[in-house]
Formats: structure tokens, C-alpha cells, sequence
């Protein structure tokens, strides 16, 4: 009966509400932690990861369909599950603890499960429920979405990492009982930027839209490609330049790292990739670091710190001095020819 119904309904979003209010806090530090990982894994990239591209409120928010776009979705989705079940291992959930399914189970040679596993079947569907829930239309690109979701999920399942515990006679370790825990973050972040970098491309036919065969055809198409895989539907535009329709700023005036005893490959070849390789020129800049040092505690109670500074020496992207001088030379020339067709 109707009644019926409206009570059923009104259980139901009781549940919801409760279950919104408990896990809402959480989902939003981990969709944050998603955005800042995003930050750090393209801070040398010509596409730097800008705020623009990382609202996931609905699928058409999203102007493209290319990897950026994938990894952002990867990301987002790895981090609200990553949150969720590290806060459940932490005990801040009444009805989730341990993941103890397999204790007792032999795991290998000389090792069998035990301990406290993180419970990341309990993040994963929570997490689920919370962001593929933004996902409301049924397209190629809701497809994509939901695709690249779940390939986040699966970036946190597969970087989890086993610890062990030894047992026997005198400190011997004749067998093991050993358990599955989260990784630092930063792990997953580096597992889903090598599967961007390895994205794979789907090719629809134009128009394929909402119709049941349409929709047919879209499923057929994700399902032979594996869930932790990222895929996309367009081509990356060119992010040297700027594209103001596309909310693209370019890389000119972008900087860059030369030189450091810390700096990986990537960051050692950023100039090249965002200056040279963009038509840019790269300028050497000297600037002052004001920082505090040389701190002593003084009886009762303060800290005093002198000021040092320390010159430093920063990279930027500029417009290349003779390809301006270039560009402002045929400038004249043309004013020059207006100027002899009006006399």
C-alpha cells in the first residue's frame, strides 16, 4: 500500500542519513587526501593537476574524458576508501573492526593468517555507496567514470602490504602469523600514476548515447578491459599552451627544478619538459630564503631564533627572448606596410 511504501521509505532514508552522517566526515578528508596526492604527483607536469578538474559531483562537471580525468576519478575514489578503512582500524566506527575472515587459515609456507588485517572490504563498499553514487548518468562517460572508481579501489587492495609476527623456542621464528595493512598513501599514488601513464583508450562510435543498445555496446566495450586499469575516451589536449575554454593556464611562467641531491629523474628533467619542450626558455632567478635558526631556549619561558638568510636560485618557464624579439620584428613590418598603403 502506499503507506506502506512511505513508511519503507522513510526507514530507508533514516538508514542513509545515519549511515551519511556517520562516514561524511571521512569521505571528504579522504576525497582532500585524493586532491593533494593528485598535487604532488603532477606538481612537474605540464598538467599540475589544477583545481579546476577536481569536482566529481556529477560527470558532466568534467569537461574531458582523457587520463587526466581518469586519474583524478582513480585518486578520489582511492582516497575516500583509504580514509574510511584506516579510521575503522583506528576504532572511530561502532560497527567495524578487524578483518579477521582468514584467521587460522594457512597463508604459505611456514605462515598462516592472524593478527588485525585493516578492513578494507569494509572501506571499499562504504566508499563505493559514497562516490559512485555522484555518478547518475549511463553514457560512455558515466561508464568511464565508474570504470576509473574502481580501479581505485582496486590501487588500494593491491599496494596493501603483509606484516608479520615470528614464533618459536628462544625467539626462533619457526612459523608466522602475519596480516595485511595499509601502505603510506604516497604508495598508492605512485601505483596509480604508472597506470596512468599505461591508460587505455576506448573507442566508441560518435553518438553512441542512452538508448539500451547504446548502453549495450558501451558495457560490452569496459568489460574486456581489466578493473585495475585506467581508461579514457579522448585524446589529452596540448597542456603547454594556454586554453582559456578549457581552463588551461599553459606552462609559461611555470617553474621548474634544475639541480638537488633529492630530485628524482622526473623532477631533474621538469625544465626540459616544461620549458624546452614547450618552445619556452628557462630563466634563472635569484631570490633570498628567510627562515629561522640558531633557536635557544630562554629560562622562563621562551624560544629566541636568529634570522639567516640564504640565497637561493629558482627556474622559470619564460617566452624565448628571440622568438619574442621575432614575433615583435614582423609586428613592425606589418604596421610599417599599413602605414606605406595609406600614403
Amino acid at each position: 500500500t502506499p503507506v506502506r511504501i512511505f513508511s519503507d521509505l522513510m526507514i530507508y532514508s533514516s538508514v542513509f542519513l545515519k549511515a551519511y552522517l556517520i562516514y561524511s566526515s571521512s569521505v571528504a578528508a579522504g576525497a582532500q587526501s585524493g586532491i593533494e596526492e593528485c598535487k604532488y604527483q603532477f606538481a612537474w607536469d605540464r598538467w599540475n593537476c589544477p583545481e579546476r578538474a577536481l569536482q566529481l559531483s556529477t560527470h558532466r562537471s568534467l569537461r574531458s574524458a582523457n587520463r587526466e580525468t581518469a586519474f583524478v576519478h582513480a585518486i578520489s575514489s582511492a582516497g575516500v576508501m583509504y580514509t574510511l578503512t584506516r579510521n575503522c582500524s583506528l576504532g572511530g566506527f561502532d560497527n567495524c573492526g578487524c578483518d579477521d575472515t582468514r584467521n587460522g587459515q594457512q597463508g604459505g609456507t611456514g605462515w598462516q593468517w592472524g593478527g588485525c588485517s585493516d578492513n578494507v572490504g569494509f572501506g571499499e563498499a562504504i566508499s563505493k555507496q559514497f562516490v559512485d553514487a555522484l555518478e547518475t548518468g549511463q553514457d560512455a562517460r558515466a561508464a568511464m567514470n565508474l570504470h576509473n572508481n574502481e580501479a581505485g579501489r582496486k590501487a588500494v587492495k593491491g599496494t596493501m602490504q603483509k606484516t608479520c609476527k615470528c614464533h618459536g623456542v628462544s625467539g626462533s621464528c619457526t612459523t608466522q602469523t602475519c596480516w595485511l595493512q595499509l601502505p603510506d598513501f604516497r604508495v598508492v599514488g605512485n601505483y596509480l600514476k604508472e597506470k596512468y601513464h599505461r591508460a587505455l583508450k576506448v573507442d566508441l562510435l560518435r553518438g553512441a548515447g542512452n538508448s539500451a543498445a547504446s548502453r549495450g555496446a558501451i558495457a560490452e566495450s569496459f568489460s574486456s578491459i581489466s578493473r585495475k586499469e585506467l581508461v579514457h575516451l579522448e585524446d589529452s589536449p596540448d597542456y603547454c599552451l594556454e586554453n582559456r575554454t578549457l581552463g588551461l593556464s599553459g606552462t609559461e611562467g611555470r617553474e621548474c627544478l634544475k639541480k638537488g641531491k633529492s630530485l628524482n629523474k622526473w623532477e631533474k628533467r621538469s625544465c626540459k619538459r616544461l620549458c624546452g619542450e614547450c618552445g619556452l626558455a628557462m630563466e634563472e632567478r635569484k631570490a633570498e630564503l628567510v627562515s629561522s635558526c640558531n633557536c635557544k631556549f630562554h629560562w622562563c619561558c621562551a624560544v629566541k631564533c636568529e634570522q639567516c638568510r640564504k640565497g637561493v636560485t629558482k627556474y622559470f618557464c619564460v617566452k624565448n627572448g628571440g622568438q619574442r624579439e621575432k614575433n615583435e620584428s614582423a609586428g613592425s613590418r606589418r604596421k610599417n606596410l599599413r602605414l606605406r598603403k595609406k600614403h
